[in-house]
């Protein structure tokens, strides 16, 4: 159940509006939300620790109940900010309202045809081909308002951009900043995001597998040029990014610089 919190909206994530900067929140907020990130990334590296020492099954399920607790209190703060807010992934998840561009539903024989990226037959993979590392996690300059919340992979429009790993279509929507974009929820728990695009291919709800087809790549929301934003959140909700190139390591992927 999401709690709408009793502090002034008005006084919360300001910084929000200016997609697709950092969106780093105002004030006490801010510190809240940057508490929580580095609480729940302690807590899944604790919970790893314990596994991959074969702790007591039940010292690693308290440490796995911790990293949720955590990982709830966030998903609540940043719900209320941005339902208040009305961004589209909080309002509208499944992009009927704004139109968004989606193309022709994948057949049986496409969902189920191979990736064609390095370490094909994997459980996870890039989310595109041709492309080019260009502004990455953290970074800062005037195209944003605090800092950068993902990677960008340079490529152009039209470019087929696909889900890095095994998970569910929990947004497809469009309308703000990022343009058109798809959130996968994925098994481990964190979302993956995938934006500016300019068709998406896929509909909320629907089950995908690393290399599926999501959409193309494009220019729309705030851009200068085409290109895909690639993201890793706790939550669906910007404010929750975690660095994306180390997220992807773990999976044993490592995209080319």
């Amino acid at each position: 159940m999401r709690r709408v919190l009793r502090a002034p909206l008005t006084l919360l994530l300001v910084a929000l509006a200016a997609f697709p900067a950092a969106a780093a929140p105002a004030g006490h907020t801010a510190t809240r939300v940057a508490r929580d990130v580095r609480a729940h990334e302690e807590a899944r590296a604790r919970v790893e620790e314990l596994r991959e020492s074969d702790a007591p099954p039940g010292e690693v399920r308290d440490a796995e109940r911790h990293r949720r607790d955590v990982r709830s209190r966030l998903w609540d703060l940043l719900w209320a900010v941005e339902h208040a807010l009305a961004d589209p992934v909080a309002v509208d998840p499944a992009g009927r309202a704004g139109h968004c561009p989606f193309g022709p539903r994948s057949t049986p024989a496409q969902a189920q045809a191979p990736a064609p990226f390095p370490g094909e037959g994997t459980s996870w993979t890039v989310p595109t081909t041709g492309y080019r590392l260009t502004a990455g996690y953290a970074e800062r300059g005037r195209r944003w308002k605090h800092r950068h919340t993902g990677q960008d992979f340079a490529v152009g429009s039209g470019t087929p951009v696909r889900a890095v790993g095994p998970g569910t279509v929990r947004v497809t929507t469009c309308g703000d900043g990022f343009g058109n974009q798809v959130l996968v929820r994925h098994r481990d728990g964190y979302f993956t995001q995938y934006a500016h695009l300019s068709r998406i291919d896929v509909r909320k709800g629907q089950k995908v597998r690393a290399g599926q087809l999501l959409g193309l790549s494009g220019a729309t929301g705030n851009v200068t040029g085409p290109h895909l934003h690639f993201e890793v959140r706790i939550t669906p909700y910007i404010g929750s990014a975690v660095p994306p190139l180390p997220w992807l390591a773990r999976k044993g992927v490592h995209p080319e610089q």
